[in-house]
């Protein structure tokens, strides 16, 4: 009798129950979870991404007893079913998956039929890089390259590394955010995927009120010219040419923009609609889904409740403030230069950021509300997938530069 008792005290003490309140952190993240569910259901925020990190979150935060000799069910527990998922995250693998899946899904018709646009999608990387030096200058007060052991040199790496892991989520772009860190910062993967995301999703919340600080009523009722339509060799050949142009300038975003311009040329070639079909659903669906949801399981309480998940929260959120900011600034600088008539609604400006199509229909609802008759959808769409470019090419230099100059350090 005594050991049958003692056997289920040891089953109960093994359970979510008891072991919930040896780590009330874990309760934290969970509720956290819900309200990312609640913000997709409900508010219909991102809910292709939402849903999956915030049931991840759940899954990732739920506790459970760490046995000698067995492999618990743990995301970061080594052989473990949700460990072998997370590989795709922390090797990078699902980043360029997905922009294939992107490149198969976008038309950059409007980018092609306008190209003076682009300049606006590069126009918003300057938050990237404004917060990079940003988080340099004030790291060593956040302890972002904290480690007791680390001598100078290895401190200063670690500090540029996780610098530009946290400047690169002012581009609005989930998977080259997790595509940068797993290289850079691994450490901080959890935190800066979810902020991230969150950013992304947040869109229609953070930017609209940046755009009417900037912009007068005047500037925001500007009518456009709907641009002309882009022929077919134009958008069969600028996925070819542009590897070749955005690679060149930035070797190491190869994975990422060679698949997105993979994806384009299958949706353009005309030859390949059913593998452009595939990519641009099925497939992306199926990556979107594990990606949501080992990037929300990666986010237990003792790795993610920690002071430098909050100070990459900050300048998460005021790398895509300011990111917001620019784009909408040069577009009025841009103006200074054009005639009447030729004029860019500033609103458009700040889709830039890299968050298709949701940073382009915000520029347009917030156009609309000014002008219901103003259709900007298409000159915005321009930018957009610009900086979807742009945000891969930022990348690709913050990688290429800090592997250059503090690889050796921390052995990139």
């Amino acid at each position: 009798m005594g050991q049958t008792l003692e056997a289920l005290l040891d089953y109960l003490r093994g359970t979510g129950f008891y072991l919930i309140f040896q780590n009330p952190g874990s309760l934290i993240m969970i509720l956290a979870g819900c309200f990312f569910i609640y913000l997709a259901v409900v508010r219909q925020f991102e809910p292709l991404l939402l849903v999956p990190i915030g049931f991840g979150v759940i899954v990732g935060n739920i506790p459970f007893a760490v046995e000698e000799g067995i492999v618990g069910p743990g995301i970061y527990e080594e052989g473990s079913v949700l460990n072998y998922l997370y590989f795709g995250v922390t090797s990078g693998v699902y980043p360029p998956l997905i922009f294939l899946g992107i490149g198969a899904m976008t038309d950059f018709s409007s980018l092609l039929s306008q190209p003076r646009l682009m300049l606006l999608g590069a126009a918003a990387q300057f938050g990237v890089f404004v917060t990079l030096f940003g988080a340099i200058l004030l790291g060593p007060l956040f302890g972002l390259q904290s480690d007791p052991a680390a001598d100078g040199a290895e401190s200063l790496a670690r500090l540029v590394r996780a610098a530009a892991s946290i400047a690169i989520i002012g581009g609005a772009d989930g998977p080259t955010a997790i595509f940068l860190t797993s290289r850079l910062a691994p450490d901080l993967l959890g935190a800066i995927a979810v902020s991230a995301y969150s950013y992304m999703a947040l869109v229609p919340v953070i930017q609209p009120p940046i755009m009417r600080l900037l912009t007068s009523k005047e500037e925001r009722v500007i009518r456009m010219k709907m641009p002309p339509p882009a022929s077919r060799f134009q958008r069969v050949i600028f996925p070819i040419v542009g590897l070749i142009i955005t690679v060149f300038m930035a070797t190491d975003a190869l994975p990422l923009l060679g698949m997105l311009f993979l994806g384009n040329l299958l949706k353009e070639s005309g030859v390949t609609e059913r593998l452009a079909r595939t990519a641009r659903s099925q497939f992306i669906d199926a990556v979107t889904i594990l990606l949501g949801f080992t990037v929300g399981a990666s986010t237990q309480a003792d790795r993610f409740l920690t002071p430098r998940s909050i100070i990459i929260f900050v300048m998460g959120a005021f790398a895509f403030a300011f990111a917001s900011a620019v784009g909408v600034l040069f577009a009025k600088l841009m103006n200074l230069f054009l005639k009447e008539g030729d004029k860019i609604n500033p609103l458009i400006g700040s889709a830039g950021v890299s968050a298709v199509p949701h940073a382009a229909r915000t520029s347009h609802v917030v156009g609309q509300q000014e002008d219901p008759q103003n259709f900007l959808i298409m000159q915005a769409m321009a930018p957009n997938v610009a900086g979807v470019i742009g945000s891969a090419i930022a990348a690709g230099v913050l990688l290429q530069g800090v592997i250059a100059n503090f690889g050796p350090a921390v052995g990139i």
